[in-house]
């Protein structure tokens, strides 16, 4: 599940999205009903659990929820940057943000401002997006295809007080 820091205080959030946004940052189960199992171990039901998960998108609490796949395991990924003015980001991130190829963006303090993954099927396809991007977002996308496999874990412990 693909996080950012809330804006909003922690009292906001009721305990079951405290719980839905700590806890299952690792280890989403793989079962033929996840969302049925999260909520059989949070005392709650499968719709609840779904239209709060919803909820906290439709809020921009959470990008999206599912797999990560280790890089180039399944199909192709790269990473890749934009250098963005500072006023058009928001609007050329969530550009980027829409395709179903990118798993998340972040803002660098860089010339190169605007960060992200993107994952295809194959070469052919990761292009394409790439050109598409570039051609609807009006600025060209730099390819920095992973050379040498390093593992660094983007779960984050909220520790909600």
């Amino acid at each position: 599940m693909n996080t950012r820091v809330p804006e909003k205080s922690e009292s906001n959030f009721s305990e079951l999205e405290k719980h839905l946004l700590n806890d299952f940052q690792h280890d989403l189960p793989l079962t033929e009903n996840p969302f049925a199992d999260i909520a059989s171990k949070l005392g709650s039901d499968e719709q609840t659990v779904i239209s709060t998960l919803q909820n906290l998108k439709d809020r921009g609490i959470i990008s999206r929820v599912g797999p990560v796949f280790r890089p180039n395991r399944i199909g192709v990924s790269t990473l890749a940057a934009m250098a963005v003015p500072e006023e058009e980001l928001v609007l050329v991130a969530e550009k980027v943000s829409a395709y179903a190829e990118v798993n998340h963006n972040y803002e660098r303090l860089h010339h190169f401002n605007l960060w992200f993954v993107v994952t295809a099927r194959d070469d052919s396809h990761l292009d394409k997006v790439l050109q598409e991007m570039e051609n609807n977002c009006g600025y060209s996308v730099m390819s920095l295809p992973m050379l040498e496999d390093y593992f660094i874990d983007l779960g984050f412990d909220l520790k909600w007080t």
